[in-house]
């Protein structure tokens, strides 16, 4: 696990409640069933559905060990009223324009373990998330990565 804080949205931990949920009730009892079939039809050695099977039942305990640490050390963070919403804080939802492309880009500042490029939440440690904290409407921010300098100003911030 990421060491620092592991600060997570409400949403965010119940998704990853819901995933360690479906792996223990639905995910692994199947696999197991499989497992314990296959390995009834004798030489284990040579047997697909067994040597398969095992090796999917090792991903899930290795999957439910990680999200159940994850849940056991989250700091879950719920966006307060008393938040001067004018700045950028954990769990924003942020509206960019990026300069040298010419195009806005839509995002959220969420927990390590939310990240999701589909939809477009960005981990508030990752260089830009940690370059728009505190930041307003109207700042430019800079940022470098891998060489690539890029600037982009906000445009809305919400919660």
């Amino acid at each position: 696990m990421a060491k620092g804080k592991n600060y997570i949205t409400l949403e965010g931990f119940k998704r990853l409640q819901e995933e360690l949920s479906s792996l223990i009730r639905h995910e692994r009892p199947k696999i197991v069933e499989v497992v314990s079939w296959a390995a009834g039809n004798g030489d284990r050695s040579e047997n697909g559905d067994y040597i398969y099977g095992k090796k999917k039942l090792r991903q899930i305990d290795s999957r439910i060990k990680f999200l159940t640490t994850i849940i056991e050390n989250a700091d879950i963070i719920q966006s307060s009223e008393n938040i001067n919403r004018e700045k950028i804080f954990f769990g924003a939802y942020v509206e960019l324009f990026q300069d040298q492309k010419n195009k806005t880009l839509k995002l959220r500042v969420v927990g390590q373990h939310e990240t999701d490029h589909d939809s477009q939440y960005i981990s508030w440690v990752s260089p830009l998330g940690r370059s728009l904290l505190g930041r307003e409407k109207k700042d430019t921010v800079n940022v470098n990565i891998n060489g690539v300098h890029t600037s982009y100003t906000i445009i809305k911030i919400d919660y």
